[in-house]
């Protein structure tokens, strides 16, 4: 039906028989909209485009851009905004910040089981093959013991909403998580785009967030001061913005692997006035590149001699090398039993139906059914190396039948979702667009879930894919009290 008691911006706004978040089946505002909705629908739509114009002209000034890799463009665009909020209420929210906490801390008993005991394969709750096939898994780490007994330091799992309402995970990251800035900006952007509404409105401040992040790095090390760096691929990763960002934030360094290297046993930093000692460092390069000694010998971006420093206790690293594991999209489908396992708790917040193409059963009802499921590869991310049925031409289905034919391992298929939807500003006029939501999720002296995080939204009309490197976009969350 049509949403048409709402003038202006959502004039005849269509809910098109999907879950919006916004507006109920029958039209009534859900409560957690009711007063932004009343405050909006005064303002006009030539003075809402000029909000949109000059969030967007804000993301450029802030650098906050990216580089659309499927396009083939060698341009950089700003990670596209919608002033739009999406809100999430606080028993919603309660209950979500619950599951994670749960979700977290079972995963990281997992990882720490992996690499030492390995009960839970033993006990043949995750088949052995599972880990030891996964190009995650890392067997320089058997026997690592990071400070704490800490593994996933900063983790961002991505959340959606189905046909129902109901909060699902669709998958987990816990290698090096990104779009935090995005989260912290959009907040910024949305404080001038309606500075009256959030002063008026309780929403759950996320400010702090690098504030929080620092306090978690430095609880890292034994030392009272410690010196903590941010290390980045460098100038051209397209998530450059957010590591320099986040470095700036807490006022610490940030380098890459060129100004790091390993001397008598200990990580040093080059500065002007000589060498410093490096007691913490976040890193946002992936596991086997991190050291080309002990993992990739191709390695360009690496430091030779950071990983036999780590297992020694001389530097300590966020998050801990072999985190990477637990991203693999098999074992995500095995992570219910997981929690079961360590916790002896059901899952609070539930994975989505998955088929796992390894298993007989399942490959064969994937192979029957392609044109109806969404398939992913196991260790693929973006929204690359992925098949959506519905949407795909015969001939990419059955490219995929032979993917998973020749390497079920690698594949997994999930029904194909109906995301939620959000009223999204496109050209002074709301329209509905899905949207998923990457919370993020600090672990250090306790397990702690940012009030907020990043939604990301698939700005084409009818998309499914949220994701920034597929031309998706974001909004700020606010997560009232």
């Amino acid at each position: 039906m049509e949403q048409q008691m709402i003038p202006g911006l959502f004039s005849g706004y269509a809910l098109d028989g999907f879950y919006d978040e916004m507006f109920k089946a029958d039209g009534e505002v859900r409560p957690e909209y009711a007063f932004f909705l009343s405050q909006v629908a005064k303002v006009q739509g030539e003075d809402l485009m000029a909000r949109q114009y000059a969030a967007e002209r804000a993301l450029m000034s802030m650098g906050i851009t990216f580089n659309v890799y499927s396009e083939n463009e060698g341009v950089e665009r700003i990670m596209p905004i919608d002033i739009i909020p999406r809100i999430i209420n606080g028993r919603q929210w309660s209950r979500l910040e619950e599951g994670l906490i749960q979700r977290v801390t079972a995963l990281n008993l997992f990882i720490d089981d992996l690499y030492h005991e390995q009960k839970i394969l033993k006990d043949g709750i995750v088949p052995r093959h599972v880990i030891e096939s996964s190009k995650n898994f890392l067997p320089q780490c058997k026997g690592l013991k990071p400070p704490g007994g800490i593994w996933c330091h900063i983790t961002g799992s991505d959340l959606i909403r189905d046909e129902t309402g109901q909060f699902m995970v669709l998958e987990d990251n816990l290698r090096c998580p990104s779009g935090v800035s995005y989260m912290l900006e959009n907040r910024e952007i949305l404080k001038k785009a309606f500075p009256e509404i959030l002063e008026k409105m309780d929403v759950q401040h996320i400010s702090d967030y690098p504030t929080r992040l620092l306090d978690m790095l430095q609880c890292l090390s034994g030392k009272a001061s410690p010196t903590v760096v941010v290390l980045t691929p460098g100038t051209y990763n397209s998530a450059y913005f957010e590591h320099s960002y986040l470095a700036q934030q807490m006022g610490v360094q940030l380098v890459e692997s060129s100004d790091l290297i390993v001397v008598d046993g200990q990580v040093k930093m080059r500065t002007t006035s000589g060498f410093e000692t490096v007691d913490v460092i976040y890193r946002r390069i992936d596991d086997t590149f991190i050291d080309p000694l002990a993992f990739n010998p191709q390695s360009l971006i690496g430091i030779p001699g950071i990983f036999d420093a780590y297992r020694k206790g001389k530097v300590a690293l966020a998050n801990a090398p072999g985190t990477g594991v637990a991203d693999d999209k098999v074992v995500y489908a095995y992570v219910p039993r997981i929690i079961k396992y360590y916790l002896g708790e059901e899952a609070i917040i539930p994975n989505v139906q998955t088929y796992i193409c390894e298993e007989d059963e399942s490959r064969k009802y994937v192979l029957e059914h392609i044109g109806e499921l969404v398939v992913k590869e196991a260790n693929e991310a973006g929204g690359y190396g992925m098949l959506i049925g519905p949407r795909a031409s015969r001939e990419e289905c059955q490219e995929f039948r032979r993917r998973v034919e020749a390497n079920p391992r690698n594949y997994i298929a999930q029904p194909t979702i109906s995301l939620s939807r959000v009223p999204t500003n496109i050209d002074g006029r709301a329209e509905g667009r899905h949207v998923d939501l990457r919370p993020y999720i600090l672990y250090g002296q306790k397990v702690e879930v940012i009030p907020g995080g990043l939604t990301r939204v698939a700005m084409r009309k009818g998309s499914l894919v949220v994701n920034s490197s597929q031309g998706g976009g974001s909004k700020d969350t606010w997560v009232l009290y």
